[in-house]
């Protein structure tokens, strides 16, 4: 635990210090200072009127994850407890998977308008396909002597999935909600960037118009910080989790 940490605080120190000679190097221009940087993070915190963007942001991020997580899990599972329909659904998934979201967003406009529902279903998008490939593929390969014991001690379907499905398939699926984290969180500040009035991608694009290089890179730390701190949890959780397997 203490190498882990002193090999965190060593990385932070590079990246800092990567970060002042990037500024040196091109100036204000392109960049701001790290101290100014955090400086204006401060700022913005304690501003009245950021408050409102940082809830906007923060309830369509968990309202789309919700959406994206409880529809991955339902499709991939069903698709991987029946084989046939999982091979046939696999490449659509993919193909899926690979198309550039940014082209569905006209339709999702169309569709929702513009505001916290079109946010919701565009930060959803990218994040339930990956849940639902990896929740499928981790029933499909499921040790079948799982299941031969589940029907001798005459488990029904809920029990079953409850006591011998999930434990199985968690670590797999695990691993998908982690991917499905990150995609859905660029998917909701997509969907504020170019169709909100209101949110973090919202002030990101206003102070890209007016050139606030100080707020841009303010806005971009605090999304790196959260992006950073949570999927780190994250990835500690998924490694204890295949370990235990």
């Amino acid at each position: 635990m203490v190498t882990r940490s002193r090999d965190i605080a060593v990385l932070i120190v590079v990246i800092l210090l990567i970060w002042q000679g990037l500024y040196q190097f091109t100036g204000t221009g392109l960049l701001t200072a790290p101290l100014d940087t955090f400086a204006r993070v401060l700022r913005l915190l304690g501003t009245p009127n950021f408050w409102p963007h940082l809830h906007e942001s923060a309830s369509a991020f968990l309202r789309a994850l919700a959406i994206a997580v409880g529809a991955g899990l339902t499709v991939g599972m069903a698709l991987g407890a029946h084989r046939l329909s999982g091979e046939v659904a696999e490449p659509i998934l993919v193909a899926l998977y690979s198309i550039p979201k940014v082209t569905l967003y006209p339709v999702v406009l169309l569709f929702f308008g513009i505001g916290m529902p079109a946010k919701v279903v565009f930060g959803a998008i990218h994040g339930v396909v990956p849940i639902a490939i990896f929740a499928m593929n981790a029933v499909r390969n499921l040790n079948p002597i799982y299941l031969k014991t589940a029907q001798i001690l005459k488990l029904g379907p809920w029990a079953t999935a409850r006591k011998v499905l999930l434990p199985a398939t968690l670590p797999e699926i695990f691993t998908g909600l982690r991917v499905g984290f990150s995609l859905t969180l660029v998917g909701t500040l997509l969907g504020e960037m170019f169709g909100s009035q209101r949110g973090l991608g919202h002030l990101l694009m206003a102070a890209i118009g007016l050139y606030r290089m100080d707020t841009i890179m303010a806005i971009t730390l605090l999304l790196v910080i959260f992006a950073i701190t949570i999927n780190s949890i994250l990835l500690v959780v998924d490694y204890r989790l295949h370990r235990r397997v």
